[in-house]
């Protein structure tokens, strides 16, 4: 009975984190008149107001009244889709095929005007390359490390730029000036606010898997945080055994042709221990630090140990809060290894242990 009963926990623990995992990188919030859903598509005869999107892909085939704001996905703005307001993106790639009748805001990989495309604002982007085939009514300012002028490209304002130019530059009918401050300075309202939402998303993630390992298996959580207390050495270089050792291992079968599914799914399997790990190790470290001044709330190392966490990472300079959390990382799983192996070698001791036969005075299972 004990041990169906922990099966059942960890058969529930696997199954919400996959369903979390699934949904970390495919997850949309977006809004047209109200609705929600994933990848927001406007299709070639519909009208909607204002339009918000995060963490997926947008397609305007139709009209949009307002304003479009899009964060974390791809945008593209097809040739019978027209956006009456401004057009924000940040994340992914941006394609405007189609009519933006204000200005265009846009920090992300890549930004495309084809030679359909018209922008009649100013265009500001901060891209790592932009191409620029069709018609922009207004000044352009882009920072890039490739800005590509085609042969229908028309700028009717002026060209300010940061990056390699390259192309058709009499299609510029105003003045053409390199300013090597937008490659900082372009869009910069938009990264800080998707930076952020991203990280508060991913903190809300976090927060719910935790929640989840807490609820489900509190005394082993209480173990691993108990390991890394009594020995972070040991602990750390656990963690740090599995970190480096699991990759070797997985590569050297994905070297094989028959240990390629092996590998990948153990690549998985590698991948959601990592997560474990972080979290863990974030709320063994809160816990410490709370028991030094006396509270032993579990539940409040937890939310304080992955608002931490995220806050390092948010850090000016990144290379302290990367390392502080490496150190983290490789803690919580080491922890958690331990207590893995912990568990197994007592089952399995139990289970040399345990009489065998029927006049055994141990109850035996149906």
């Amino acid at each position: 009975m004990l041990e169906h009963d922990a099966l059942s926990r960890v058969v529930v623990c696997l199954l919400v984190a996959l369903v979390v995992c699934g949904t970390v990188p495919a997850t949309a919030v977006a809004q047209t008149n109200g609705q929600t859903g994933g990848t927001v598509v406007v299709e070639e005869g519909e009208t909607v107001d204002n339009l918000e999107a995060f963490g997926g892909s947008v397609v305007v085939r139709g009209t949009v009244t307002g304003d479009v704001s899009a964060v974390g996905g791809d945008v593209r703005i097809e040739r019978t889709g027209e956006v009456g307001g401004n057009l924000e993106a940040a994340g992914g790639s941006v394609t405007i095929a189609g009519t933006v009748d204000g200005d265009v805001e846009v920090g992300a990989g890549s930004l495309t005007v084809t030679e359909s495309g018209t922008v009649g604002g100013t265009l500001m982007a901060g891209v790592g390359s932009a191409t620029i085939d069709g018609t922009l009514e207004g000044d352009a300012e882009i920072g890039a490390e490739t800005i590509r002028l085609g042969e229908t490209a028309a700028i009717a304002g002026d060209l300010r730029y940061d990056g390699d130019l390259q192309g058709n530059t009499d299609a510029v009918a105003g003045e053409i000036q390199e300013d090597a401050s937008l490659g900082v300075d372009v869009a910069p309202t938009i990264h800080p606010f998707a930076s952020w939402l991203f990280a508060a998303y991913v903190l809300a993630v976090n927060l719910l898997l935790g929640a989840v390992l807490l609820a489900l298996f509190p005394r082993f959580s209480d173990g691993v945080a108990d390991r890394v207390a009594a020995g972070p050495l040991r602990s750390g270089l656990v963690g740090l055994g599995v970190f480096v050792g699991i990759p070797v291992v997985l590569i050297a079968l994905a070297i094989t042709v028959v240990g390629i599914p092996l590998s990948l799914i153990g690549g998985f399997v590698f991948g959601l221990l990592l997560w474990v790990g972080t979290i863990y190790g974030r709320f063994a470290v809160a816990a410490w630090l709370l028991s030094l001044l006396g509270v032993g709330n579990r539940w409040l190392a937890l939310v304080l140990g992955l608002v931490a966490g995220a806050l390092l990472s948010r850090l000016p300079i990144p290379v302290v809060g990367g390392a502080i959390n490496l150190v983290v990382l490789l803690l919580g799983l080491g922890a958690l290894v331990r207590g893995l192996v912990g568990n197994w070698r007592s089952a399995r001791n139990r289970d040399q242990q345990r009489p065998a036969g029927p006049d055994s005075d141990e109850p035996t299972a149906d």
